[in-house]
């Protein structure tokens, strides 16, 4: 997994200490335990999270984070669809639109 820097990008000036957690110990100590949950699992689950919560600035970076590590837009749709009847219909109509943005024509 290539370094996360986004923290530091976006937060750095306002919360460094945030940035670094974010950058270093999420994405630098967390996602990199591969051996344990693959990128790709750990993208599912998390797109899953901020889909429950309707974060959608965030479910939109993951999802970009998503397609990288090899989910398929045709995945995603049915997670959002299963998730659409646990976690909120008017959420999955939202991310939709998204993940067309992500995707677009692109099924890969």
């Amino acid at each position: 997994m290539k370094k996360q820097t986004a923290g530091r990008e976006k937060l750095g000036n306002i919360a460094p200490k945030f940035a670094e957690l974010n950058d270093d110990v999420l994405f630098g100590e967390v996602w990199s335990r591969e051996d344990k949950l693959s990128l790709r699992d750990r993208s599912l689950i998390t797109i899953s999270a901020l889909f429950a919560q309707g974060l959608f600035p965030q479910l939109k970076s993951h999802l970009v984070l998503g397609k990288e590590h090899g989910l398929t837009k045709e995945e995603v749709v049915e997670a959002i669809t299963q998730l659409a009847f646990y976690a909120g219909w008017p959420k999955a109509w939202s991310t939709f639109s998204l993940i067309e943005e992500v995707y677009g024509n692109d099924n890969r």
